[in-house]
């Protein structure tokens, strides 16, 4: 079937740790801590069996739509979550971790990277054209999703203004959506056969969640057209079997995230109700729990291969991986959620609280900072770290 021993090992993980999930769920076994634990393990595994799935379905469709795919059906798990938070209310939760999975990847994840990959390579290099078209459309995604907060706390008629803040979101969701539907004409445009992937001083497109846009160097695309070509690709699960890794047949693809997508929608059942009982048991606040735990256990394992890139001092490539995240975030995610959270009897807005977005727009700028200049080294990743920590342990209380 075109399964790896990887494979093998992370199917076979996430059996396991969805049916325990499921036995303490519905046993009500290991009191409140063991059931949210197990939970989020699981969906973990099925959030990087998910990314495994678009992958390899990206990977027979073609190399323009690998990204197409990704910022579409990439987040399911995380997706699920908020949602079924909503259900249940819990709309801290829900706020706090569209911003903790943006601050997660732009601090936390891609400080690793530059900390890691610099340690073992010293100062690493990327292709600053790239990194400048990242940043722009980072700053930008980000820019529009506070309109609505700022538009709510600073605006003239303020008062005014937060009575229509939900028709607001919904205008500025259906834009974004609009522009990521846009760019996919361009975005599923396939390589003219025999061309070589792009290299220094060659034009690509970079797959940025919300559509692509032209850049030089090396990015997203590129990868997944080289590995289209040398069937070396970076694999979610681990690396692959030998240089010429199996790929997934198109039925195989498509029935896998079937099986994981639907998985993955019990699975974050569970894990919702069992964050309600693990909060009060372990006193952690709504916020915290949004920020740090859900944005994590949503994109723990498949942000490890955008390390693992950077330890194979793959700049280029780690930092678009990294940053692709973010972008489906501000440019995907959040906007479905507001135009989907009626459908399980919640009003979710874009409008988020003073210090959600002070620590939002703090954290983009400070990483487009450390980005233009082409050149990362463990220090600035170091320092992102620290940053990440400092803000959650800001919202430990609340």
């Amino acid at each position: 079937m075109g399964f790896s021993r990887s494979d093998w090992r992370l199917m076979i993980a996430t059996v396991v740790a969805a049916v325990a999930a499921g036995v303490t769920h519905f046993g009500k076994i290991g009191g409140t801590v063991i059931p949210f634990v197990v939970a989020a393990l699981a969906l973990a595994l099925l959030a990087s069996l998910v990314g495994r799935s678009v992958e390899a379905l990206g990977d027979r469709l073609g190399a323009g739509a690998t990204g197409v795919v990704q910022s579409a059906l990439g987040n399911l798990p995380e997706l699920f979550v908020v949602l079924f938070a909503l259900q249940k209310k819990l709309y801290d939760v829900a706020t706090a971790t569209i911003v903790g999975s943006i601050l997660a990847n732009v601090l936390l994840v891609l400080g690793l990277a530059f900390l890691l990959g610099g340690i073992k390579h010293g100062p690493q290099k990327f292709g600053s054209d790239a990194a400048r078209t990242l940043s722009m459309l980072l700053t930008l995604s980000v820019a529009a999703l506070l309109v609505p907060s700022l538009t709510a706390a600073l605006g003239s008629h303020a008062t005014k203004a937060a009575l229509h803040e939900r028709n607001l979101s919904v205008v500025v969701s259906i834009l974004l959506l609009g522009l990521f539907v846009a760019s996919l004409p361009s975005a599923i445009k396939r390589q003219k056969a025999g061309e070589a992937p792009a290299a220094a001083g060659e034009t690509a497109l970079v797959t940025v969640g919300a559509g692509e846009s032209t850049a030089k160097k090396t990015d997203a695309a590129a990868t997944a057209s080289a590995a289209e070509k040398t069937g070396t690709a970076e694999r979610t699960g681990g690396a692959e079997d030998g240089p010429h890794g199996p790929s997934w047949p198109l039925a195989v693809a498509l029935t896998m995230l079937a099986v994981t997508g639907v998985g993955a929608a019990f699975v974050s059942d569970w894990f919702v109700a069992a964050l309600e009982p693990a909060m009060d048991s372990l006193g952690i606040s709504q916020a915290f729990a949004g920020l740090v735990i859900v944005a994590i256990a949503g994109n723990a394992v498949e942000n490890v291969v955008g390390i693992q890139l950077a330890l194979k001092n793959q700049s280029d490539y780690a930092l678009s991986v990294i940053l692709q995240s973010p972008l489906q975030i501000a440019l995907v995610v959040a906007p479905a959620l507001v135009l989907l959270s009626p459908l399980v009897g919640a009003s979710f807005t874009l409008v988020l609280s003073p210090l959600l977005i002070a620590v939002l727009i703090m954290s983009v700028v400070i990483t487009v900072l450390v980005v233009l200049d082409g050149e990362s080294n463990w220090l600035e990743g170091a320092t992102l770290m620290v940053l990440y920590g400092i803000i959650a342990t800001a919202f430990w209380w609340g």
